[in-house]
């Protein structure tokens, strides 16, 4: 299945020069890391009981999309990478994809029980990845619902919904429905490399 994810070389390469000059000055990885997680959790947070500037939302996760790059790049390219930084990496992903979702589940008309389902089904995703990594070695990026497209349709809504406009309740049924067919696809790739 595509997914936004096959640019993730071409946007690396773009963010290289950033990741060399942070390693220059010191920056690690986990720092990066940690901040971009801490960040995520504040405007969730905000969208949710604060301001609720949902314009916020798409260029939160645009940028965060490149901190994720680059503390990828540090780890790799900078000799930073570690067990303690690998498992950092997964859980705060999965923390910061919970907080920027949940407040979707406040939008009129939305229903929280399938919000609450689309965080449970993102993190089986990231958690169906990390599985197939360690049984394969490879890990499984597969589509139609991974993190950077969650982030594509979550940047959008956040947008429609900053303009003043009312963003359908269907979006997030959708959601739900791509993600289990993301895991479902994810499984299936590991499984077929298993035999």
């Amino acid at each position: 299945m595509p997914s936004v994810y096959a640019l993730k070389p071409k946007f690396q390469a773009l963010l290289r020069p950033v990741a060399n000059g942070l390693a220059a000055i010191g920056v690690t990885a986990n720092q990066v890391t940690i901040v971009a997680c801490l960040i995520s959790i504040a405007l969730g947070l905000d969208l949710t009981y604060g301001s609720r500037q949902w314009l916020l939302l798409p260029v939160w996760l645009f940028l965060r999309m490149a901190l994720n790059a680059i503390d990828g790049l540090l780890a790799r390219e900078h000799n930073q990478a570690s067990r303690a930084g690998a498992l950092l990496n997964e859980l705060t992903d999965v923390v910061a994809d919970a907080a920027l979702l949940l407040p979707f589940a406040f939008l009129p008309g939305w229903c929280p029980v399938i919000v609450a389902a689309v965080v449970v089904l993102a993190g089986l995703t990231e958690m169906t990845s990390v599985v197939g990594q360690m049984l394969t070695g490879v890990r499984r990026n597969d589509g139609p619902m991974g993190k950077s497209d969650r982030a594509l349709v979550q940047g959008a809504v956040g947008t429609w919904v900053g303009l003043g406009w009312r963003a359908h309740e269907v979006i997030a049924p959708l959601m739900a429905l791509l993600l289990m067919a993301t895991v479902y696809n994810r499984a299936r790739h590991i499984l077929a490399e298993e035999e």
